[in-house]
């Protein structure tokens, strides 16, 4: 049978796989019989990948499990399937069509071959076409049941207003659709390199740990480890974990110490960018199609609702951090004092308050230039976040810092603002006209910290008054 010539006629990407059916039920590897000038992944292999013949083994080429999945459900029982997938950076439409008596084209017919070991060779078609973007009416021809489960971790993704909380009920709802026994949403933020381990429980930082512990690795690392266990694929789709003792022998340990007979993991992405996992263990592996075609569309959804936290998680950290001190902004001090003002939140008992401005940073910009002023910046937001680490430090302006240091007393607000000092009498560089100001009862905030402010002018006249030769305000 020339399947060369045959497939030629195919449009769009095209391929043809077989494999035999012994007589136990069991099946052999698949192989690639033929494929056609548009199947974009075999006419893109690299020089040096082994010369295609007819028969040649698929995974002479590829590995994926889900794949090959598909291609032996859809020969072995006749039947259509169709896949939407994220795979090997872009979107897949895929139709795996059985070829039970492929058409010969000399008009004849070519029956299944009959092997002298009493198996069977069957036959399926696969062609594919691809887009860089999701196209969304390809995820909605789906059968009721799966649109229905897909329907009901939705609704959990946005069932409150609390992230965390729609998170955890997602993952028991995948947990329940599966019927597994532990089933999780691992989120990775890359632009951190920080991960978050959530089950229907909620947050789980010990867990976290331990997964991490267990591989070696920490748990950013542990996420890449698993970008390289799926090989290109979406995700893992496995009723025994040969495939993972020997892809990954470290992982296969983990999963056989914690008794993981049947794993899935399922990679959620957001525009092809990796945002986290769905990890199960010991699911229902009669269910696996229909878990994998739920999943391929929850995951969608599940990937641009994390996105979408990571994103604003972003902006709120730049709307009330400092970029270059990494002690928190003008913005969010405003939010603060305006909280105690208004009452929305309680004043502390006790409050010490301290005004702390740099000497010399406008000599260092004329000396220097702004880069080691800068630098300068940095270094004293990190004297300040040694001392002042478990309190509120705030830039204020160009090198004024404030610190709140609620619940403690004036002994020991003095006891830090020495500390300050001497920490940076031992650099190079950093000098500070430092203010404090020790309130307890019934005080205004507001005039506290303008009595804390004078004060550090006080200081600071007298540094200037020491060292003439760097009072640049005149100028």
């Amino acid at each position: 049978m020339d399947f060369q010539s045959w497939i030629g006629n195919v449009e769009g990407a095209a391929s043809i796989y077989a494999f035999d059916i012994h007589s136990d039920g069991s099946f052999s590897e698949i192989r690639l019989m033929a494929f056609n000038s548009k199947n974009f992944f075999m006419n893109s292999l690299p020089p040096e990948a082994p010369k295609f013949y007819p028969g040649i083994p698929y995974r002479t080429y590829f590995t994926d499990l889900n794949f090959e999945s598909f291609v032996y459900k859809s020969a072995s029982t006749r039947e259509p399937l169709y896949s939407y997938v994220n795979a090997r950076g872009v979107w897949l439409k895929g139709f795996y069509l059985p070829i039970d008596k492929p058409v010969d084209p000399s008009g004849g017919a070519a029956k299944p071959a009959e092997n002298s070991d009493g198996s069977r060779t069957v036959y399926c078609l696969y062609t594919a076409t691809f887009s860089p973007e999701v196209e969304t009416d390809s995820m909605n021809q789906r059968s009721t049941d799966i649109s229905n489960a897909v329907m009901n971790i939705s609704i959990k993704l946005h069932e409150t207003n609390d992230f965390y909380q729609n998170m955890a009920a997602a993952a028991g709802e995948i947990m329940d659709f599966c019927g597994a026994e532990r089933c999780s949403l691992y989120m990775v933020d890359t632009s951190n390199q920080k991960c978050c381990f959530i089950n229907r429980h909620g947050v789980q930082e010990a867990r976290l740990k331990q997964f991490a512990e267990e591989m070696e690795c920490t748990p950013f690392e542990l996420a890449m480890h698993w970008e390289k266990d799926l090989a290109n694929s979406d995700c893992l789709l496995l009723d025994d974990l040969k495939v993972i003792e020997e892809r990954d022998p470290l992982w296969y340990r983990s999963l056989n110490k914690n008794e993981i007979r049947s794993l899935i993991l399922f990679a959620v992405r957001f525009n092809h960018m990796l945002v986290g996992y769905i990890w199960a263990a010991n699911f229902d592996t009669s269910k696996m199609m229909k878990i994998k075609e739920t999943l391929e569309l929850s995951t969608f959804m599940i990937g641009a609702v994390i996105a979408n936290h990571q994103l604003v998680s972003r902006l709120e950290v730049k709307s009330s951090i400092d970029g270059l001190t990494q002690v928190s902004n003008r913005n969010a001090m405003n939010e603060r004092v305006d909280a105690f003002v208004t009452g929305r939140e309680k004043l502390p008992e006790r409050m010490g308050i301290v005004f702390a401005d740099l000497n010399g940073l406008k000599t260092v910009n004329d000396k220097q230039g702004h880069d080691a002023g800068d630098r300068l910046l940095s270094n004293a937001g990190s004297l300040l976040r040694v001392v002042f680490g478990e309190h509120e430090i705030y830039r204020a302006g160009g090198d004024e810092f404030v610190v709140f240091c609620p619940d403690i007393g004036e002994k020991k607000l003095a006891q830090l603002a020495a500390q300050l000092r001497a920490l940076a009498d031992s650099t190079e560089d950093v000098s500070f006209a430092i203010g404090t100001v020790s309130c307890s009862g019934e005080y205004d905030i507001c005039r506290a910290m303008q009595t804390a402010d004078e004060n550090m002018y006080k200081d600071k006249e007298e540094f200037y008054r020491l060292h003439p030769e760097k009072d640049r305000r005149k100028t």
